[in-house]
Formats: C-alpha cells, structure tokens, sequence
C-alpha cells in the first residue's frame, strides 16, 4: 500500500501569514493545502486576490485542494447563492480544486424529510455553479446533535440521487464521523479526510466540541488510526488534511514539530 499523503488545513497553523503556512506545509512534505475564509487577518478574509494565492502555492510547488467553507450550505437562500458564487469565483481564479460544503449545525431543519428537502434543493443550486468553474463540492456532514447533515450516507443519498456524483464528493472527517457514531464508510465517494484527535478523558462523546481538537496522537480517543486504516484498505488514496482547533495546537511555538511528530506517528500506526 503507498504512503499515506497528507495535506494541512490553515487551521493547523492559523497565526501564520499564507506564505509562511506554504513554507510550513513544503517543510513537512506536504504537497497540499486547505486555505480558508474564516481566519482574520488571511486570506480570503483579509482580501488578499485570488492570484496572488495562486502564485504563492506555485512558487512552494504546491496545490490547493480547498477552500474551507461555504458555511450552512443545506439552507439555501439568495445570501447562501451570492456567497457561493463568490467562494467558487475565488476557488477558480485561486487554482482551489474543491469548495468545502458545511451544513447547518444549530438545532434548525432537523426533521428526515425537511433535512432531504433542503439538501437536495442546495446541492441542485450548487451542482451548475460548481461544473461551470471546474470546482468540486465536498460535502462534510457534522457529528453534533444540532447538525441537519450528520450522515454520510444521507449526504450520499441525496448526490446519486441526482446523479451528481462528478460534482461532489465527501469530506471524511475523523472526529465527526466518530460523533456520529456511524460506521459505514464511502471510499470511492470520499474526497478528502480530515484529521484530529481527541486526548481529553474527562470528556464525554456528546460533550466533545471543536476546542478538544488537536493532532493525533498515542492518546488519541477517537479512532483516528483505525479510521484511516480502514479507509485504505477499502481503497481510499486520497489525501488526509490536518484540521486541529484546539487552541494549545495554534499556540504551539515550533509547529513543524509538532505536526511532524503526528505525521510521523500517524505513517508509524496506520501506514
């Protein structure tokens, strides 16, 4: 089986400028990057054009799988198309392969067949303006008891059932997916897999939120080994992105290291 190809999402390291979080991710072997539109002070927030991103990731030879995210996708409304028009635009023009697709997540649209009803009607709306610019939607169903999307399988219900599977693939992401607690996997359906760990054992499952993310480790409780193995052996070759929230991981003074070492763990236990 080939070595596993990791990526770094910006949130891995999100007090860098995006020329030194390139330089990080070149320095770690990574031969690509998430970029996000939720991080002040980087881009895309800070208005920073998309070719001047592009030219970046050039000059580190590196490729830009994302943009993270289009915010509440499944809740389509004029405001959700203008600001999807204006990520794809930016992921076109970026050289960005994908647009991060993350469903509601505040206890809103939870009934089965209003949650269908919605996601159906968004993943129509996005389907033409995602094929015109050459973009990938990749959808990221959350584990939180207050998402409308927390199944995989819901999310890949409803694209083959519109026969859209050219134009969105899965984020397949480890802590979510554990949230879940769903079992199935969708290998060939899968575009991406996020990474991040839970060492925390005071915490509950139900109780974990984004601020118990860090990397994987050996204390890890959430399977992330297990998962990626499995994934593998059922064929997935994609790319696992590192997406750690917590805030001792963004806080860290060496994150070459630190990633490093959990790069290095993660090949040692799943590769």
């Amino acid at each position: 089986m080939s070595s596993i190809q990791f990526a770094l999402n910006h949130m891995s390291a999100p007090k860098l400028s995006i020329p030194d979080f390139f330089a990080l991710a070149k320095s770690l072997g990574c031969e690509a990057v998430e970029i996000r539109n939720d991080l002040a002070g980087n881009a895309i927030i800070d208005g920073t054009p998309p070719e001047t991103i592009k030219a970046e990731a050039a000059r580190h030879g590196l490729r830009i799988i994302s943009i993270n995210a289009l915010q509440r996708f499944n809740e389509w409304n004029d405001a959700r198309a203008e600001e999807a028009r204006q990520l794809i635009d930016y992921a076109k023009r970026s050289g960005a392969e994908a647009l991060v697709l993350v469903p509601t997540n505040d206890g809103t649209g939870l009934d089965r067949q209003e949650r269908a009803q919605n996601l159906r009607r968004s993943l129509s709306a996005l389907r033409p303006m995602l094929e015109e610019a050459g973009v990938i939607g990749l959808v990221e169903p959350l584990g939180f008891e207050s998402c409308a999307l927390r199944s995989k399988t819901e999310a890949v219900e409803a694209i083959k059932d519109l026969s859209a599977e050219r134009s969105f693939k899965l984020v397949h992401d480890t802590f979510h997916h554990h949230l879940a607690g769903e079992e199935k996997l969708y290998p060939d359906m899968t575009g991406l897999v996020h990474i991040s760990g839970v060492e925390d054992p005071a915490i509950g499952v139900p109780d974990m939120r984004d601020s118990h993310r860090v990397l994987v480790g050996a204390a890890d409780r959430i399977a992330n080994v297990e998962q990626i193995r499995a994934l593998r052996d059922l064929g997935f070759k994609g790319r696992c992105s590192f997406e750690p929230f917590a805030a001792e991981v963004h806080d860290a003074t060496n994150p070459a290291k630190t990633i490093g070492d959990s790069i290095a763990f993660i090949r040692h236990s799943a590769g």
